[in-house]
C-alpha cells in the first residue's frame, strides 16, 4: 500500500507508514485516559482542571465530542507526558525526525480530523490549555500568542470565534473553559489572517521618467 509522504521520509528503499506510530500512541492516550486519579496524569494542574471540564458528563448547553477531547487529550499526552518521560523517547524521536526532513525550525503536531468534527472547537480548546497555563506559570514552555492563517475570507471570518473578546466567542458560549478561567483567557493574544499574507509580492520601482507620459496623457484628457 502506498501512502502519500508529503515530508519526504520515504525513498526508493524505504517507504514511511504513519500507521503503527499512530496506533500506538492511540493506544497510551487511551491507558492514560483511564487513570482514576489526576495525580497520576502527569500533567499541570490547569490541565487536570481543563480535563475535568471536558470530560464531565453533566452540562449544560452544548459539550465538546469524544473526537474533539481525543485530539485535544493527544496533544496534551505527548506535550506534557511523553516528552517528560524516558520510556517514550521514541515517539519524540521519531516526531522530531520528520521536523528535521521537513521544518526543522518549527515543531509541528497534527490532528486528522473528518470534515465536519469541530476543529473550531479544537482550535479554542488548545488556546485555553496553553493560554492558562501560560497565564499561570509565565516561565513555563506554554504560550498565550497564536497566529491563525485561515484558508480564505470565508474561513477567517467564521474563525473570529476564537477571539476572545468577540461577542460569540466559543469560550464563553461553548463552555469551554469553567468561568473562574475566563480571566486567563482573556490575556490570550490571538491573530486571524489569510494564507494569502504570506505570499510573495512582485514589487517594482517606477522611475520619475516613467511617471511623465501618464501624468502628461491625464493632462490633455
Amino acid at each position: 500500500m502506498v501512502f502519500n509522504d508529503p515530508s519526504g521520509l520515504s525513498d526508493d528503499d524505504q517507504e514511511y507508514n504513519p500507521k503503527p506510530i499512530i496506533n500506538e500512541i492511540r493506544s497510551h492516550v487511551a491507558t492514560w485516559r483511564s487513570l482514576p486519579s489526576d495525580r497520576d496524569w502527569g500533567v499541570t494542574p490547569a490541565t487536570a482542571r481543563l480535563l475535568h471540564h471536558w470530560r464531565r458528563s453533566e452540562v449544560e448547553g452544548l459539550r465538546p465530542f469524544f473526537c474533539q477531547v481525543e485530539a485535544v487529550e493527544t496533544v496534551i499526552w505527548l506535550t506534557e507526558v511523553a516528552r517528560t518521560q524516558r520510556r517514550y523517547a521514541h515517539l519524540w524521536a521519531h516526531i522530531e525526525g520528520a521536523h528535521r526532513q521537513s521544518s526543522p525550525d518549527l515543531t509541528r503536531i497534527a490532528m486528522k480530523m473528518a470534515t465536519g468534527a469541530g476543529k473550531t472547537t479544537v482550535m479554542a480548546m488548545l488556546i485555553a490549555w496553553q493560554t492558562v497555563n501560560a497565564v499561570r506559570s509565565p516561565t513555563s514552555h506554554f504560550s498565550r500568542g497564536f497566529l491563525i492563517v485561515a484558508p480564505g475570507i470565508t474561513i477567517k471570518d467564521r474563525l473570529r470565534v476564537l477571539l476572545p473578546d468577540d461577542p460569540e466567542s466559543y469560550y464563553r458560549h461553548r463552555d469551554i473553559v469553567p468561568s473562574d478561567m475566563m480571566p486567563e483567557i482573556a490575556k490570550a493574544k490571538v491573530v486571524i489572517t489569510n494564507y494569502h499574507a504570506f505570499k510573495r509580492r512582485e514589487t517594482m520601482d517606477v522611475s520619475k521618467v516613467g511617471k511623465r507620459p501618464c501624468s502628461k496623457v491625464a493632462a490633455k484628457h
